[in-house]
């Protein structure tokens, strides 16, 4: 495989869709394969070899599977700093990077799992429940990020894009047809729209086919 080469396994506007953004925006060579979930392909043998836990994205980095779309995120930053996606290794801003990273994947992407999949999350008895709190805590996530754009913007990291801001415009996406989405927040939707006018963004839906929140 040529050097640089990428192959994304993805579906449209799933987790992989920051992973595919971020390869768009740094002008990586890359194959797309698309899955259809509601058909089970990614329930496939083929895509249990490459990775076990059935869910996008996964992407192949030299004929080799690496998943989990946050660590991707970090990966390609760090794999392409031509692009200064992400800070200085050891600097005070590399820690508040990763702070936001592991703050959108481990406190607000799993509250999206429980808003769309209540049923997995506490039965179908209690669903309602778990969708009520999964709001709760969505929306405590934009009250606080709100609060440190507020203070610290117009990005996470300051007066710098980085690629924790791809992640969460991703995760704002999500919420879009929520009683309250994320752009209801006026720092969080001013940074919406400032990542919604990067050319890779639109170059992102079309490859994806996708048309809401454009």
């Amino acid at each position: 495989m040529e050097a640089g080469m990428y192959t994304l396994y993805y579906s449209p506007g799933a987790a992989s869709l920051v992973v595919h953004w971020l390869l768009l925006e740094i002008g990586a060579k890359h194959e797309l394969r698309k899955l259809d979930l509601a058909a089970g392909e990614h329930k496939r043998p083929e895509y249990l070899a490459l990775n076990p836990n059935g869910v996008v994205p996964t992407l192949l980095i030299h004929g080799e599977p690496v998943a989990e779309a946050a660590a991707l995120v970090l990966h390609l930053a760090d794999a392409h700093p031509n692009f200064g996606l992400a800070p200085e290794p050891g600097s005070i801003e590399r820690a508040r990077y990763y702070q936001w990273v592991l703050h959108l994947a481990n406190t607000l992407q799993p509250a999206f799992r429980t808003w769309f999949y209540p049923n997995e999350a506490a039965g179908e008895a209690n669903a309602e429940a778990a969708k009520t709190r999964a709001r709760e805590r969505i929306e405590a996530c934009w009250d606080h990020i709100e609060a440190h754009l507020a203070r610290r913007g117009p990005y996470l990291l300051g007066p710098s894009v980085s690629a924790a801001d791809f992640l969460l415009t991703m995760l704002m996406r999500w919420s879009r047809n929520m009683p309250r989405p994320a752009t209801e927040w006026p720092q969080l939707g001013a940074l919406a729209q400032r990542m919604k006018a990067r050319p890779s963004f639109r170059l992102l839906y079309e490859r994806e086919g996708l048309t809401e929140w454009a």
